[in-house]
């Protein structure tokens, strides 16, 4: 649409394999995809270049992102899965790696020297890997912010706006406004904020819905976007399940899964044509 790529990642609620996922993609008129980490990279990279689709990314494991910075083995073990990770990206081609820099709701004021230089190590192999390293917005930003100011000089370390964490993680701060001049990357998916009256936050209102179906002015996003000089690719972030407890993306399961990538396209480009639209 008007020279903008789109990419997608599924990430639950759906049985069909990634390879064929991919293949579905390509049908419905996307340009790419990213992944996790999994022993099928090389797979996904030759089925990338067989079919003219483009690798975007891959994300980074993230269960054990707050150890890091939490020193002793623990954290050397987490810091080893990144670079591991890290170096598979490089293998197989891909330019960048997606990194959460924490996990969970608590103990999110504890930024540590040794976990800035745990995430030197995996920044500095991945510069010598020519890997691209976009931390990504989740909870706890004080992390984030201590990464995107330590590595600041470093020409492969950027930013991953993921717009639905902004919503409910974030509260909705603008989080273009600190880190979108440094924007390579984006995860693009809707929600419906912080569903507690009392504002307590939980991984249960991050839905991943398609743009559209929750409460996040789209027009405004693509003008941001716009001011930030974004003109790379469109990344979304989706998932067909719901959250335990809530229900908000079970309307998808009565889509097949061609029909829901078909939608996911249509959205993309009612995006794509905001975006484009000056």
């Amino acid at each position: 649409m008007y020279g903008t790529k789109l990419c997608l990642n599924l990430i639950g609620g759906t049985s069909v394999s990634p390879e064929n996922l991919i293949g579905i993609y390509k049908n419905a008129g996307l340009d790419g995809f990213f992944t996790g980490c999994s022993g099928g990279l090389a797979k996904y990279r030759a089925l990338a270049d067989e079919l003219g689709m483009i690798y975007q990314s891959i994300h980074a494991p993230f269960g054990k992102a707050a150890k890091i910075w939490r020193g002793g083995d623990d954290a050397e073990a987490a810091t080893n899965e990144l670079i591991y990770w890290t170096n598979e990206c490089a293998a197989v081609n891909v330019p960048i790696f997606i990194v959460h820099p924490y996990i969970g709701f608590e103990d999110t004021a504890c930024v540590t020297d040794s976990g800035i230089e745990n995430f030197r190590k995996v920044v500095e192999n991945a510069a010598a890997k020519g890997v691209k390293i976009a931390f990504e917005n989740v909870e706890g930003e004080e992390y984030l912010a201590a990464l995107m100011d330590t590595f600041k000089s470093y020409e492969n370390v950027g930013f991953c706006w993921d717009s639905g964490h902004e919503m409910c993680y974030n509260r909705g701060k603008d989080m273009l406004a600190l880190y979108g001049d440094r924007l390579i990357a984006t995860h693009i998916n809707d929600n419906l904020g912080v569903r507690d009256f009392d504002g307590k936050i939980t991984f249960h209102d991050d839905l991943h819905l398609l743009p559209f179906d929750g409460i996040i002015d789209w027009k405004k996003n693509m003008d941001r976007l716009n001011g930030c000089g974004y003109n790379g690719i469109l990344t979304f972030e989706l998932s067909i399940g719901s959250k335990p407890n809530r229900f908000e993306n079970e309307k998808y399961k009565r889509l097949n899964i061609y029909e829901y990538v078909a939608e996911v396209y249509a959205r993309a480009c009612r995006l794509a044509y905001l975006k484009n639209k000056k």
